[in-house]
């Protein structure tokens, strides 16, 4: 099915898929191809609406049953770590930072391959080979980085970040590490380190993706503070409080047609 507005990009809509997330209920996703001169600043712009990039392709949950899959990213001036953050900070002192071009190598390969088989080989990308894999490193039409934490000690390649840059942020597109250093809490370390990364250039956020209330496997998204989610089309900081049994109803999304009517787009003028 496609929808688009005069003009501007055409939007598709995905075949409805089970949900990976929560038991029951089904996926579905709206998306357009990210391409063109324009594709950075269509980048910019839909990642602040709750997008998200894989690839050349710009993606939105647009499910039928619920609207539970909320994009969250931290803001950066408002986050504090944790006593169990500081720890976990500690425990990767020893861990080299370093950032380069999206070129992936076949030591990033070997790691990802272990990530997947001990953490997620039921899951999407559990069959990708290294051709697939180097596809979701190296196509971007944007401005992106390979983020690699290296063990200073022995030089082992121990954690891998593919990050964009955007206008406001940056956008933690796909994180995998070393599964056998459960203790090191590796994913949050990554995430508190763009954070840092962020402070450094003067950015305001962290985009992590979505945070999916109650699914265990995107809990520890909840854990950072300072941050927001993006709900009923803008911006909110998330508190302890929040009850979010309204996007679990049928009734909670909107029209694909009203969806599409209501984006944002960049000006392509000048």
């Amino acid at each position: 099915m496609r929808h688009s507005l005069p003009l501007a990009p055409q939007f598709y809509v995905t075949a409805p898929q089970p949900c990976p997330y929560l038991p029951g209920r089904m996926e579905r996703k709206l998306f357009t191809a990210l391409q063109g001169e324009q594709a950075e600043r269509l980048n910019d712009s839909l990642s602040k609406q709750g997008f998200r990039r894989s690839q050349n392709v710009l993606y939105r949950p647009s499910c039928s049953d619920c609207a539970a899959c909320l994009s969250a990213r931290i803001s950066v001036n408002d986050f504090r770590p944790s006593k169990s953050q500081r720890r976990t900070q500690k425990r990767n002192a020893h861990l080299v930072r370093r950032a380069t071009s999206p070129w992936a190598t076949e030591a990033q390969y070997s790691l990802f391959r272990r990530y997947l088989d001990r953490r997620h080989a039921d899951g999407g990308m559990a069959d990708m080979d290294v051709f697939e894999f180097a596809a979701m490193i190296e196509e971007t039409p944007i401005r992106s980085r390979v983020v690699e934490y290296v063990d200073a000690e022995d030089g082992d390649l121990t954690a891998v970040c593919l990050t964009d840059v955007l206008d406001d942020g940056l956008s933690m597109v796909y994180s995998f590490y070393e599964p056998d250093l459960p203790r090191q809490s590796l994913g949050t370390w990554m995430i508190m380190d763009h954070v840092e990364i962020a402070r450094e250039a003067g950015l305001p956020y962290v985009y992590l993706g979505y945070w999916v209330p109650g699914s265990p496997k995107m809990g520890y998204k909840a854990n950072f503070e300072g941050l927001e989610v993006f709900r009923s089309g803008r911006w909110v900081a998330k508190t302890p409080h929040d009850d979010y049994s309204e996007e679990m109803h049928p009734l909670s999304t909107d029209p694909i047609a009203e969806q599409v009517a209501n984006i944002s787009l960049p000006d392509t003028r000048g």
